[in-house]
């Protein structure tokens, strides 16, 4: 059922255009797109898809991009190029979703009716919830793989060490692939080794979480990996401010940390940790848009939009679908992730649009990559609650060879290729 208001629409006067799409997806990145092409294959006329950017980037390599293992301009292509025949390309951002009204009003004035809703706008960085980061970002030895003009600097910063402390961080919050705040320490260690300063190195990972990874079947690869390079693990510890003249970064306790259960009525302590090269993955959240809207979630101050883990259909609007970094799903943020909500969202908008109740089921399936070092890789594969889940006919536990070749070659052709085709 179609939720709708049978009030007349009064058009605010600074709408400069009206449009309206039988279904509209708000965002043109790896959901967006692939939920498309998918669209168009199956026939479906009437599809628009709202983004602004005029690029599109394949973000899964620029771990190898801030390591020196891949072009950075390999990764960018032009947006028009990636937007599948026969769809409307709206080249604006969303500003404000009316689930109510059924409609989408833009930065430029516009506003895009919908009778049905795809939500994949992404994820938001909140660089600015760490103090001074802003600031010193691509300077002082401070860099991130998660923004595309960042990543050559953390090659850059990585060529200058020569010994000292390399600071890795990952946060408390959902991040698009969970893997990349580790992998770029397990290639920065063994570079050390390579060029010959690991032992003058010192190798420290400042994470929010609790463990190196959830599954128990992937910790007990990565802690392999840990306990070679002499990782220095410091978890409960979420990054607050960094100050890059003085080369700084400090930390706070968070509320699982032993010191801070002893004592959860105290100021959680705070923990200042000098580097030589830093690497920061900042907080995420769901765009403020979205935040802002119904479609939100309101168990989180996140703001994901409120779905059905199954069946990726909103929780309260059945009209609105949404999937991949943006979405409430409780896994972990991946492309490959995504390649697998997208077949199970389509099949379930379809059998809406019939009138029918959603009926194919996702299980949470998703997969990281996880480099250990140059030219090894092992595939981290798991469903929901994070239950284990190796679909290849190898020893997925091993780091291999075969591995990194998918990483720097077959997955990047997947993606602009198939996935992106609505191939895959």
């Amino acid at each position: 059922m179609i939720i709708r208001e049978e009030k007349t629409i009064t058009v605010r006067s600074q709408v400069k255009e009206q449009l309206h799409h039988k279904i509209l997806i708000v965002g043109g990145g790896t959901a967006g797109l692939t939920v498309a092409a998918q669209l168009r294959r199956k026939g479906v006329e009437d599809v628009g898809v709202l983004e602004p950017s005029d690029k599109h980037y394949y973000q899964a390599a620029w771990t190898l991009v801030g390591a020196g293992a891949y072009r950075p301009e390999a990764t960018v292509r032009p947006e028009e190029h990636q937007i599948p025949q026969g769809i409307r390309w709206i080249q604006d951002a969303a500003e404000e979703i009316d689930p109510i009204k059924q409609v989408v009003r833009t930065r430029e004035g516009r506003e895009v009716g919908y009778d049905f809703l795809v939500v994949a706008a992404g994820i938001q960085l909140d660089w600015h919830k760490i103090e001074g980061l802003e600031e010193t970002l691509g300077q002082n030895g401070v860099s991130s793989n998660y923004r595309f003009d960042l990543a050559p600097k953390t090659w850059a910063f990585m060529q200058q060490l020569k010994g000292g402390v390399a600071l890795f961080s990952a946060p408390s919050t959902p991040v698009k692939c969970g893997g990349a705040p580790q992998k770029i320490m397990y290639l920065t260690a063994d570079y050390a080794r390579r060029r010959g300063f690991a032992r003058g190195l010192e190798v420290v990972f400042g994470s929010a979480g609790t463990t190196i990874f959830a599954v128990p079947e992937i910790k007990a690869v990565l802690d392999r990996v840990i306990e070679r390079y002499g990782i220095d693990t410091r978890f409960h510890h979420e990054l607050v401010a960094v100050d890059g003249h003085k080369k700084e970064a400090t930390f706070e306790l968070t509320a699982n940390h032993p010191k801070v259960k002893a004592a959860p009525e105290a100021p959680k302590p705070r923990i200042t940790i000098p580097f030589d090269f830093l690497h920061v993955v900042p907080p995420q959240s769901a765009p403020d848009f979205i935040k802002q809207s119904p479609l939100a979630d309101p168990s989180t101050p996140l703001g994901w939009v409120e779905v059905n883990k199954h069946t990726l259909q909103h929780a309260r609007f059945p009209n609105v679908f949404s999937l991949g970094d943006a979405s409430s799903l409780p896994t972990s943020k991946t492309g490959a992730a995504v390649r697998k909500q997208a077949p199970v969202l389509v099949e379930n908008l379809l059998s809406v649009m019939k009138g029918q109740e959603p009926s194919r089921q996702y299980d949470g399936y998703t997969s990281c990559p996880l480099v250990t070092a140059y030219g090894k890789m092992f595939l981290a594969e798991f469903l929901y609650d994070n239950k284990w889940h190796p679909t290849l006919p190898i020893n997925t536990q091993k780091e291999r060879y075969d591995m990194w070749l998918l990483k720097k070659h077959g997955l990047p052709f997947m993606y602009w290729n198939l996935m992106l085709k609505g191939q895959a």
